[in-house]
């Protein structure tokens, strides 16, 4: 099945007795054990396992091309318990432009466990000088956040086979529909499904999904059920009801960014435009390799420095100045503030969500606030 049609199907694991045609929201935290002491419904205990839980696990699994698909409470918590699944000693080579919510994880929560070198992935060289006896995993983001970096998923995945790594991909900024990383070579792939996958801003969630079944995932999954990082039956819900339209969706996104891109690439005040859509975009042949189409999420430097930056986020009207990104509205930020005085991100730096509006009214309010800059 297409995509379209398993975003709307996958998700239908239930059998009750009233036949909904949608899966009901199921708020039981305990399940009756049989005769035999087994259980019959295929659940025991909600922080193990839920009916809206497996949907989403399904759904996702399906989508990805993977194995198994594991439902978190928010994308850190996804992310944190592939990091915890490592002995104490082991060494991680990371993007120099990693999200940085997962690069605050590695530099505080980790720091004493865990080695890392973040360096710039798109170097393939370079990480191959990086990697050391330790080294266990490489993680990729494509495309980066928020310099849109793109990395060579299949490449990286060469580099990981050859010395028994673990590749790990955060795929967020392309969602399943536009990228499928394990398709590519990645062992493990990892969404913050507030992002696209949910799509309307208003639930919090992530998701690991892996190649294969085996001891690493096991760990992964104990952590889950163990640790009880899990969304709520109603979030599992949400997302699979916002997963139906996903494609539709995405699609939308993708024309909307790169209409965008191309207005912002030739206005004056505008000096660097990051989208992989476009042809000057240095990761653009190798997007076009690995992705379907190019997304929602863009960057763009200004002319000037922070002060201009502020001015334009300051400015526009449809644009929500908001942190979080995939919505069907759309957000804008001066990225650098959000990250803090440590920031690698350039001051004249914003970073945009292109929302499903109407592309000549987004055009329009960057047109406005673009001439009072």
């Amino acid at each position: 099945m297409r995509a379209e049609t398993l975003a709307i199907h996958a998700g239908n694991l239930y059998d009750i007795s009233t036949q909904d045609v949608t899966p009901p929201i199921n708020l039981s935290t305990t399940f009756l054990r049989n005769a035999e002491g087994g259980y019959s419904g295929g659940h025991m205990y909600s922080r193990v396992s839920n009916p809206n839980r497996s949907a989403l696990e399904n759904i996702i699994a399906e989508l990805e091309k993977g194995a198994e698909a594991c439902a978190f409470s928010s994308g850190n918590t996804a992310g944190m318990s592939v990091f915890q699944a490592f002995k104490p000693g082991s060494h991680i080579i990371a993007p120099d432009d990693m999200y940085w919510g997962f690069k605050r994880q590695l530099q505080t929560i980790f720091a004493d466990t865990l080695s890392i070198d973040f360096i710039d992935l798109t170097d393939i060289e370079l990480i191959k000088q990086h990697i050391k006896p330790n080294t266990v995993m490489i993680w990729t983001e494509t495309p980066s956040n928020p310099l849109l970096k793109i990395t060579d998923i299949a490449a990286i995945a060469e580099i990981s086979k050859s010395n028994g790594l673990i590749l790990a991909c955060d795929s967020t900024f392309a969602s399943p529909c536009l990228q499928n990383p394990i398709s590519l070579g990645a062992d493990l792939v990892m969404h913050s499904s507030t992002k696209y996958i949910g799509g309307h801003s208003d639930v919090l969630g992530g998701v690991l999904i892996t190649a294969e079944k085996n001891e690493f995932w096991e760990k992964i999954r104990n952590i889950q059920q163990i640790g009880g990082a899990v969304p709520s039956p109603f979030d599992c819900f949400l997302l699979v009801r916002s997963i139906k339209t996903l494609p539709y969706r995405m699609r939308g996104h993708c024309e909307n960014g790169m209409a965008l891109a191309f207005y912002l690439q030739n206005h004056p005040a505008v000096e660097t435009v990051y989208y992989p859509g476009l042809p000057s975009h240095p990761g653009h042949e190798i997007a076009k390799k690995q992705m379907s189409d190019f997304g929602g999420m863009m960057s763009i430097l200004v002319k000037g420095g922070a002060t201009e930056a502020h001015k334009i986020v300051n400015q526009v009207k449809l644009f929500a100045q908001a942190t979080s990104l995939g919505g069907v509205e759309s957000l804008i930020e001066h990225r650098a503030s959000v990250e803090g005085p440590d920031t690698k991100t350039p001051q004249n730096l914003i970073r945009i969500s292109v929302g499903l509006e109407h592309i000549e009214d987004l055009i329009a309010d960057f047109e406005q606030a673009l001439a009072k800059k």
